[in-house]
């Protein structure tokens, strides 16, 4: 099975997981705690850890301003437990697919849930911190559900796997996010405000990857720098193989073509803008 599997994987599911970070509901759920706006997201995305500073999301989540995170934590952790948060999320989830899905009930939803459950279960903790946090929690009843914390393992299986190449390349948290604008797939603007780094920070980043010889003083790719940021990619693709050679090539196929009608409604009914604040 080519690693690129694990790319089309990805890109197809993320959508039904990705619903928790835009969704209205998830942000009332956490509102409800006394958790709002932007501390709400790393709140919930690093519950599944414990009550953690901000050193261990910085670290894992790898590419946000330190000055962000620490803004959150670990003062949320006064307004609610771990587990509130964790519990507050699956809420915020639930809600955002009932709102997003024709149906969330149906046989479709539950052959999915099987295939992706039965994918995450070969997702391993050994160097994977955000994977192994969110595979100890306790399953969800609902097949929706079972199909969204399946994706949420299995996307921070793929990110824990991601963090580690860009560090064994030498990349550092804006110089990620520059290479990320350099491929044109997300725009500067959305990368930058949304990590909260400041013009100044980015240029920086964006001399020390041109001393490289990576991209030029405007942060446009040279060969070199495409080269890498592809070599980053195709690594990050074959470490996340596992759970997709454990599932094999019908399971896969079978698993996206369930799912992609399912993220195409959820990318339908939600605003992915990100807003600042």
């Amino acid at each position: 099975m080519d690693p690129v599997t694990a790319r089309k994987m990805w890109r197809t599911l993320e959508p039904y997981h990705g619903i928790v970070y835009f969704a209205p509901e998830a942000a009332a759920a956490y509102a409800a705690l006394g958790i709002e706006g932007r501390d709400g997201y790393f709140a919930s995305r690093a519950a599944p850890m414990g009550a953690v500073d901000a050193a261990v999301v910085v670290a894992t989540f790898f590419n946000f301003n330190p000055v962000l995170v620490e803004r959150a934590l670990p003062a949320v952790w006064a307004k609610a437990s771990p587990g509130d948060v964790v519990a507050a999320r699956f809420d915020g989830a639930d809600g955002a697919l009932r709102r997003a899905l024709a149906a969330v009930d149906g046989a479709d939803v539950e052959r999915a849930a099987s295939l992706a459950r039965a994918a995450a279960s070969a997702c391993t903790a050994a160097g994977r911190p955000l994977a192994a946090a969110h595979l100890a929690l306790a399953w969800p009843d609902a097949p929706h559900l079972v199909l969204w914390h399946a994706i949420s393992i299995l996307r921070e299986y793929r990110g824990d796997g991601h963090v580690a190449c860009l560090v064994g390349a030498g990349v550092e948290a804006v110089e990620a996010l520059v290479l990320h604008a350099a491929s044109g797939d997300v725009p500067r603007a959305a990368l930058q405000t949304s990590r909260a780094w400041s013009d100044e920070a980015w240029q920086a980043a964006v001399d020390r990857l041109a001393s490289r010889g990576l991209v030029d003083g405007n942060g446009a790719f040279t060969p070199d720098g495409a080269a890498l940021r592809q070599t980053i990619e195709d690594r990050t693709d074959l470490l996340a193989m596992a759970p997709w050679l454990h599932l094999g090539s019908e399971g896969c196929d079978e698993l996206r073509a369930l799912v992609r009608p399912l993220s195409k409604a959820v990318v339908a009914a939600t605003d992915f803008t990100f807003r600042a604040g």
